[in-house]
């Protein structure tokens, strides 16, 4: 199977939207479920049914995300130095956190102190908060713009710092983010938990769909009158990749560019809405399975509404927009890519099915007498 270059970027660009997609479902319920623990668990054996019903699956959901890492860093080298670059701060954050996390479920019931399984309880909260705050704010500067520029030997200067990231816009998507997780997390918890914790995770169901909602709009009505970001320049899709032979250009509105052309790509933030009342409707009665489904579905449209926006733009400069980077002209070699996906075609479907299986294999409800019973095998 051989591809020209063009439909090689296209296909990448596509496949790094499946595994940003990947990680916001599996890895987000675990991510929102962990910002809830403090709130559903009153007391340890609550606390404990939260952490047993993901602590069986955090680890593998993590592979979406250290492969979205990848594929961004083989398929687009320079794009990925420039957010590490950027973001390093902030990133360096989420590795500490995600780091605490496997500390927090193995160390958490080794000891029977309470201050000792408190100080756990509120890593894993940390480890939670950090990642979907982060998340938000890449996103919400990516849209602003990152202010980097290349030199003519191709080397990054990026001129901002951590303070610059917390912008109002930014700060604005971050809120989009961690509602939008603790939601995820809360349907999944109304799926596998019972009696209290269930019918709390319930009601935050709503509550915190309603803020993804209406944070969610907020930003949509943002961006009408945000700087976008169009090239104006002739853009040769087959070409080898270089940021530097383009002209850009910025204007308010522009990120609605796409939807303007191809008016069928407004379906992406309409499902958002509608996904978003589905989980509302199906939580409220009591069909956690589907209500799941539903908060997959409006992660999924919330994060491609944000991607089809920027699309070709992987990293726009707000300060010298000829260098800002795009599909086209920031990936790495055509022989690269054909050869990367290969080896994607052979390994994504063994992590779906291991997806499948472990959600197939842990479908059944945690409840406090199996802790008590089994407090020698769980968490």
């Amino acid at each position: 199977m051989l591809f020209d270059y063009e439909i090689l970027r296209c296909l990448w660009w596509g496949l790094l939207q499946v595994f940003l997609i990947g990680f916001a479902i599996t890895g987000g319920y675990d991510v929102g479920a962990a910002i809830l623990l403090p709130y559903l668990g009153k007391t340890d054996d609550q606390r404990r049914v939260i952490i047993n019903a993901m602590g069986a699956m955090w680890e593998g959901n993590q592979v979406w995300f250290i492969t979205a890492g990848a594929v961004l860093f083989a398929a687009w080298p320079i794009a990925y130095s420039v957010l590490f670059s950027s973001f390093y701060a902030g990133l360096l954050l989420v590795l500490f956190a995600l780091m605490f996390r496997p500390l927090s479920f193995d160390y958490r019931s080794k000891l029977p102190n309470h201050r000792w399984r408190d100080w756990w309880d509120k890593s894993l909260f940390i480890s939670g908060l950090i990642p979907a705050v982060m998340f938000g704010l890449v996103f919400g500067n990516l849209l602003k713009g990152i202010p980097f520029h290349l030199d003519s030997d191709m080397r990054i200067f990026y001129l901002g710092d951590f303070i610059g990231l917390l912008n109002p816009f930014a700060l604005l998507v971050s809120i989009v983010s961690v509602a939008m997780l603790i939601m995820h997390g809360a349907v999944f918890l109304q799926v596998k938990t019972e009696g209290e914790i269930q019918a709390t995770a319930k009601v935050m169901v709503t509550r915190f769909a309603i803020l993804s909602l209406v944070a969610f709009a907020i930003a949509g009505l943002w961006v009408t009158r945000l700087e976008g970001y169009h090239i104006k320049s002739e853009v040769v899709m087959n070409a080898v990749s270089n940021p530097l032979a383009k002209f850009v250009k910025r204007s308010d509105g522009l990120w609605l560019d796409n939807y303007e052309h191809y008016f069928a790509l407004w379906l992406i933030p309409v499902l958002v809405f509608i996904s978003g009342g589905l989980t509302i409707w199906l939580s409220k009665k009591d069909k956690a399975d589907l209500a799941f489904i539903a908060s997959a579905v409006m992660l999924a449209s919330i994060i491609l509404t944000a991607s089809v926006s920027m699309f070709p733009f992987l990293i726009p400069s707000n300060i010298s927009l000829n260098t800002s980077l795009t599909i086209w002209d920031a990936s790495a070699s055509q022989k690269t890519l054909q050869f990367l996906l290969w080896g994607t075609l052979l390994f994504l479907p063994i992590v779906l099915i291991y997806t499948q299986w472990v959600f197939k294999i842990l479908r059944g409800k945690m409840t406090a007498e199996q802790i008590q019973k089994n407090s020698h095998s769980l968490y």
